[in-house]
């Protein structure tokens, strides 16, 4: 495909993911009430536990509408995420390989459920953590919460937490592109499990342990679920290199001693 013709398409896919943003923002647009009723509720448990002034506070005329706007297009990229990750793809299949295109619908398949379910996740914690920090406030002291600050709080959590639950399906994207073989994801797999546990410690501050070991035993799953992944590949690559006569991916051949 030409140059011309290549943009052309790549205008086109990014107007489509677009206009699926916009119809989702709409869809956010006529469930924001509950939504903010959901953001607001960890505060007004605090409020009404402690009996103290918490709440959340819109500093400028324009600060209310601004919000919904702003809530309203954060759910429409997560409602569309299918819908923008598919357009995505098929700008990208008509320059693949049959076998390489089955790769890439798998990849966009695996990546959108496994967003949503880090994002699902942060919205389950946050609450807690939203109650915990709050309660550090004085007796006798108001808490008055910029809502614009509140929100971005809530969303940088929810892309956090949605991107640590996409690192799997990148560990296999870099596996099948030859750039990260299964041995070196093995060999770092205790900081793989460190990185989760600190990861989740972070972003949970409860002082319960359940709480953490939610989030980073899924993310240890999904890490090994990977490995297993990148090594039934890396076998299947390391047939086809031996029947070709080629060294395997460690470097060594067949009939070289302990590596049968």
């Amino acid at each position: 495909m030409p140059l011309r013709e290549h943009l052309a398409e790549l205008r086109r896919r990014v107007f489509l993911a677009a206009l699926g943003i916009v119809v989702g923002a709409v869809v956010g647009w006529l469930l924001y009430d509950p939504v903010f009723h959901a953001l607001q509720s960890p505060i007004m448990q605090v409020a009404e536990e402690r009996d103290m002034l918490v709440s959340l506070n819109f500093a400028g005329i324009a600060s209310s509408f601004d919000m919904q706007v702003k809530v309203s297009f954060f759910m429409g990229v997560i409602l569309s995420s299918p819908w923008w990750l598919y357009q995505f793809w098929a700008f990208v299949t008509p320059g693949l390989t049959r076998r390489e295109r089955m790769y890439a619908f798998a990849f966009v398949g695996a990546a959108v459920p496994l967003f949503l379910a880090g994002a699902f996740v942060a919205w389950w914690v946050l609450p807690n953590a939203v109650r915990l920090l709050i309660q550090f406030t004085p007796l006798g002291a108001t808490n008055i919460i910029d809502a614009q600050t509140y929100l971005g709080f809530f969303m940088q959590i929810m892309l956090a937490f949605g991107a640590a639950f996409l690192l799997p399906v990148v560990m296999v994207a870099l596996n099948f592109a030859g750039i990260g073989t299964a041995a070196t994801w093995r060999r770092s797999w205790r900081w793989a499990v460190l990185a989760s546990f600190v990861f989740a410690a972070i972003v949970t501050p409860t002082p319960d342990a359940v709480t953490m070991l939610a989030v980073a035993l899924p993310m240890c799953a999904l890490y090994f679920l990977a490995l297993g992944v990148c090594v039934l590949h890396d076998r299947r690559v390391d047939r086809k290199r031996m029947a070709a006569g080629l060294p395997r991916l460690d470097g060594t051949m067949a009939d070289e001693p302990g590596t049968a």
